[in-house]
């Protein structure tokens, strides 16, 4: 099969945003891919998080999910619908929520953002305090697609191993990564930790990144990138909008996870 990571410079403008990646979407299908994951608020990215508010959208119900929906049905895709503003009824504040639908337009999994990026970023004087406007998540998700088991995560927490190692036993075969890594942290640790997840968990990591310049001044890191789980980049794109594909081998994982098993070695200390 054919896996997809759709690198996007997202802004302010919804329409805008949807019709790049509807584009871009479109791309990956006519390169054969059956597999896509858009990144992290490709919707709508600027350096006011609360903006984000504004777009939320109740779960089930709203334009940028019926988008999602039309697009995988249409171009056939397994989608993994980057992350959008789920609103909460409780809350003032959204989930940041990663949505996988099939190519029939249903949406099979819901993961919501469970590490939110509540930092200041060493040697710069960039600040970031997602959890203002976001509710972090508490519940891994893992998805049994007809081609392989997918895992979900979202950007920083790519930093998180122990949330790999819960998903890699209940088995996980692929793991779908929206991101928006700023520069900095992008440039000392972006490709180490995708690596890093690949080859523990013996897997795929298909990770869509946010690139460029971005209303406010926000700046993103891009190098979106497809993995293989002996940890060898497999594809990658560094710099501006466009799709990364990769022909991921299921069969010959299996087989790779059988010579190296490493996976059923795993000891828990006491």
């Amino acid at each position: 099969m054919k896996a997809a990571a759709i690198q996007m410079n997202s802004g302010a403008e919804l329409r805008a945003n949807l019709d790049a990646a509807e584009q871009l979407l479109g791309q990956a299908a006519a390169a054969g891919a059956t597999f896509a994951v858009l990144p992290e608020n490709f919707a709508y990215l600027t350096a006011d998080e609360a903006g984000k508010l504004a777009i939320a959208e109740a779960p089930g119900r709203g334009p940028i999910q019926d988008f999602l929906a039309r697009l995988a049905r249409e171009q056939e895709l397994w989608l993994v619908g980057g992350t959008i503003a789920i609103r909460d009824a409780q809350d003032r504040r959204s989930y940041s929520a990663s949505l996988l639908y099939d190519p029939e337009g249903v949406c099979r999994a819901r993961y919501d953002k469970i590490h939110l990026f509540d930092v200041g970023v060493p040697g710069t004087d960039e600040n970031y305090r997602e959890s203002a406007t976001v509710i972090p998540g508490t519940q891994l998700v893992s998805v049994a697609a007809p081609f392989a088991r997918i895992g979900m995560a979202v950007c920083y927490d790519v930093r998180f191993p122990a949330l790999f190692d819960a998903l890699g036993q209940r088995g996980m075969d692929l793991l779908a990564l929206p991101a928006a890594f700023t520069v900095p942290t992008g440039e000392a640790h972006w490709e180490v930790l995708l690596r890093a997840r690949a080859i523990e968990s013996l897997c795929y990591v298909v990770a869509a990144a946010q690139v460029g310049e971005h209303p406010g001044g926000r700046h993103t890191y891009g190098h979106s990138m497809i993995v293989g789980p002996w940890g060898r980049v497999l594809a990658e794109r560094p710099a501006g909008p466009g799709v990364v594909v990769a022909e991921l081998d299921i069969m010959g994982l299996e087989v790779l996870r059988q010579r190296f098993p490493a996976l059923a070695h795993r000891r828990k200390p006491g």
